[in-house]
């Protein structure tokens, strides 16, 4: 019996540490503010610098949402964001989960 115990809880923490790795790193980052996001960035905590614009050519217009696929490969889950809006002001979050976090809204 004790083999038995022992051998499901080592398939349970195999399997935790599968999933650990591959947690779903997809945040829908939602505009709910009154000006367009022309540009966001997202980057591991503690970097000093911002990676590349995520949207690219493409805004984030007032109103609106968009998936986004924070996954860099690194395994990392602590993520800073970044967005920029229309009228140049910034908007700083510090310290996102994103293997925690489903959605992410920016507001007036």
């Amino acid at each position: 019996m004790n083999k038995t115990v022992a051998s499901l809880a080592l398939v349970f923490l195999a399997a935790s540490v599968v999933n650990a790795s591959a947690l779903d790193r997809r945040v829908q980052i939602n505009n709910k503010s009154s000006y367009d996001i022309v540009e966001f960035y997202a980057s591991n905590t503690g970097t000093n610098s911002w990676e590349e614009d995520i949207l690219g050519k493409d805004i984030l217009p007032a109103g609106h949402s968009v998936m986004i696929n924070i996954d860099d490969g690194s395994g990392y889950c602590k993520y800073d964001f970044l967005a920029v809006f229309e009228d140049g002001d910034k908007v700083t979050s510090t310290d996102n989960n994103v293997c925690e976090l489903a959605d992410f809204s920016f507001t007036d």
